[in-house]
């Protein structure tokens, strides 16, 4: 037993390199070499290993289902009592719905945020969201028309703590959720896994992000210095405590407004930038201007990265990845192959950002450009 299971290891790993750095239109193929270990290995198994095999995996899936009722801690401090497993979920958040779309929940969403037809994320991985109700915005929730769909779990921004007894006087339970950092992003998508029994996909999403955070941890080169320039205007960057900053040090460079620590998005002025002169500039995904506005500024025309043309917008066709979402550590990969072409090359890039969207979210990434 202990040699199948090493074996099919050692064939499953040998897949899993197949497909390293490979494009979309890359194929994945299997020499009949390989092909014959993998017939000769399920031919000489016997039914007692098989069985045996299956009793291990069954007991290891009802070890991992969860038990209810479920306690757990929302991102507001707050204990919350799951009784059943939910079968019908509201989100009033974005960033919550990006993430248990990502958790394989997206079946037991009867209801979201308002303007889900202006994200990209909802068209290419569950257009089927679009339509249901919205419950508005964390500004103009919608009580009455949430209650009215008669959810088990409710998940919201912390914004909107105060609807909650309104929610629980209906026996509707709340999960608050604040996600401003990668920490926070993490620990959010563990309380959703936790209350929906769905922490074996939670593992695997963070396991995934993990081992690319492992990888743009190698990047060896000097840190160059970064300023994000945000969706309101040029003038605007985020600070030391955003989470747009952890995108860019964890890409290999150095906020450049890391001297900020005081806000989040800050107002700056054009004296600030010429100061910290970045080596780079990088345009939030959601802004309204482009590069060439910026490379044609003439306050800007001193600044190193106008300098060399080292100005670049973030893409933005499925997400934003300067906010924290599941799929903002894509952000960092395509920023360390802006900042590091010699490690992280466009290629390689190109790959995680399609392996990752396919296996979380169901879609080719290269074909939503």
């Amino acid at each position: 037993m202990k040699k199948l299971l090493t074996m099919l290891a050692g064939i499953t790993v040998l897949l899993s390199l197949s497909s390293c750095g490979k494009t979309e239109d890359s194929q994945i193929s299997v020499s009949e070499a390989e092909t014959s270990v993998i017939e000769e290995t399920i031919e000489t198994t016997t039914e007692p290993e098989i069985a045996a095999t299956e009793a291990v995996t069954e007991t290891s899936a009802a070890e991992a289902a969860a038990v209810y009722p479920v306690t757990i801690t929302d991102q507001a401090g707050r204990e919350v009592v799951i009784e059943e497993k939910p079968e019908k979920l509201v989100s009033g958040y974005y960033i919550s719905t990006s993430a248990m779309i990502s958790l394989g929940l997206k079946d037991k969403l009867v209801g979201i945020e308002a303007k889900a037809d202006k994200r990209p994320i909802y068209k290419l991985s569950a257009p089927e969201l679009i339509d249901l109700p919205n419950v508005g915005t964390a500004k103009e929730f919608d009580l009455e028309g949430c209650i009215a769909l008669e959810p088990d779990v409710v998940v919201l921004p912390i914004k909107l703590k105060d609807v909650v007894a309104d929610l629980e006087a209906f026996d509707i339970d709340v999960i608050l959720v604040n996600p401003e950092t990668s920490d926070q992003l993490e620990e959010m998508i563990d309380i959703i896994a936790a209350a929906t029994d769905t922490k074996e996909n939670a593992d695997k999403l963070t396991n995934y992000s993990d081992a690319i955070e492992e990888q743009l941890g190698a990047i060896s080169g000097d840190a160059p210095s970064v300023y994000l320039a945000g969706n309101a205007s040029f003038l605007t960057t985020a600070g030391a405590a955003m989470y747009q900053s952890d995108m860019i040090k964890l890409a290999g460079g150095k906020n450049a407004a890391e001297e900020i620590t005081d806000t989040y998005w800050a107002e700056v002025s054009y004296e600030d930038v010429l100061a910290w002169n970045p080596e780079y500039i990088i345009i939030a995904s959601d802004a309204e201007y482009e590069v060439e506005e910026v490379l044609n500024d003439s306050n800007l025309a001193e600044v190193s990265a106008v300098v060399n043309q080292n100005v670049y917008k973030l893409p933005g066709n499925a997400e934003a990845w300067d906010s924290p979402v599941p799929s903002g550590i894509l952000g960092s990969v395509w920023a360390a192959s802006i900042l590091h072409s010699d490690e992280m090359s466009e290629q390689e890039c190109n790959a995680i950002i399609n392996e990752f969207y396919s296996e979380f979210y169901g879609f080719n990434y290269s074909e939503a450009k």
